[in-house]
């Protein structure tokens, strides 16, 4: 949803939004709050969780384009005073707690897609009735009223139940039915088979599944542009309609060493004109980079195959770890999107009608929730890396 700059005046009702920390949840939870403001006259307190903010989060909540109803308070606690309303993300879930203190109603923005909201939903039940590990099952999950999703398309998180990340995980999707309804960064004509389902489909209405409201799409359409983008959108202009393929890994993803490379002799020999947007390797974490997100320093020249840079210069252009992704996409000679899945990124491609490649496997970044299997019909392509 792109708001277009107009008048409003605020009233009495105001709201606070808790989003956790990482891009991928501050930008659908930020354009929810300037719709708030500039469509509803609410005032909106957005609590921003400084512990591992990175140099693009503050950048793009203290932009002065902000509407002036929209207040951004960096946590440590601020006096609030007494909200109408709490919304939380889905990893916030102790403010159900506090809504409760309080005595107001308490929503949840569950920011990836509606079919991966089926399956969460669904997920206690598996916890309850599955013996052993999710992963060892021999058929695919039967999501209620949504498409199946294999047992090797399963997060990581949910991988191993002994462990303590999916204590964490569970604990905090386990308590999804205790909102007072679940706002999706998704609409009707996008997803209508996860929505159809979860509205009326016997399963949940036995759960108590609070009120589901798509609101998407909601992107990012404004950002401060630094010199490196506007020289990259400058490059950009001198190349055909459609015929630039945008490659990026999410908002902290990586690659391990190998796909890099792999990747990189890919693009040299394909002659494809490319814009590629690359993070250090890593064969770690695949998430390695979520929380530092613009702001780690790195020389592409060190880990891309040697002279890459140079024999592919005037076909495609690597990008230090961030780019104004949006910016880059509703681009006229941007004609592909080769993407980690992730939902924000899904729903930005879909609005501005780029086609998508998804791009799944190994040590490439499956945020938390972003990758979406049950979504994997909305690409393209499928890319598998090895």
């Amino acid at each position: 949803m792109v708001f277009a700059a107009e008048s409003y005046s605020l009233n009495e009702h105001h709201v606070a939004v808790l989003p956790s920390p990482g891009m991928g949840h501050i930008i659908p939870l930020l354009q929810f709050a300037k719709g708030l403001v500039v469509h509803h006259g609410f005032r909106v307190s957005f609590l921003n969780i400084t512990t591992e903010d990175s140099t693009a989060q503050t950048d793009l909540l203290h932009s002065p384009s902000l509407p002036s109803g929209l207040h951004v308070i960096d946590l440590p606690p601020a006096d609030l005073g007494k909200p109408k309303a709490l919304i939380v993300d889905l990893f916030c879930t102790q403010g159900f707690d506090v809504g409760k203190q309080l005595s107001i109603p308490v929503y949840s923005f569950f920011t990836p897609s509606a079919a991966f909201c089926a399956f969460t939903l669904y997920h206690p039940t598996m916890d309850r009735e599955v013996e052993g590990e999710f992963i060892d099952l021999l058929e695919p999950v039967q999501v209620p009223g949504c498409s199946p999703v294999r047992t090797e398309d399963l997060l990581d998180q949910i991988r191993d139940r002994k462990n303590d990340e999916y204590r964490y995980y569970f604990g905090h999707v386990s308590r999804l039915c205790e909102a007072s309804g679940i706002f999706l960064n998704t609409w009707e004509d996008f997803e209508p088979v996860p929505l159809k389902a979860i509205r009326e489909n016997p399963f949940y209405q036995k759960i108590l599944t609070p009120p589901i409201y798509p609101i998407g799409p909601l992107i990012k359409e404004h950002e401060p542009l630094s010199q490196a983008d506007a020289e990259y959108l400058a490059w950009l202009d001198q190349q055909p309609p459609d015929s630039v393929l945008f490659i990026v890994a999410g908002s902290g993803g990586t690659l391990t060493a190998a796909q890099l490379t792999e990747l990189a002799w890919g693009l040299e020999q394909s002659r494809q004109r490319f814009i590629w947007v690359v993070r250090k390797p890593t064969d770690a974490s695949a998430s390695a980079t979520f929380f530092n997100v613009g702001g780690d320093v790195n020389d592409p020249k060190a880990y891309l195959p040697e002279g890459f840079v140079e024999r592919t210069r005037g076909v495609g252009l690597v990008v230090r770890s961030w780019a104004s992704q949006v910016a880059f996409l509703r681009h006229r000679s941007t004609g592909g999107f080769l993407s980690h899945c992730g939902w924000n990124s899904s729903v930005e491609s879909m609005t501005y009608g780029i086609p998508m490649i998804g791009c799944r496997g190994g040590g490439i970044h499956r945020p938390w929730m972003a990758l979406a299997p049950p979504n994997l019909e909305l690409y393209t392509y499928i890319l598998l890396l090895f």
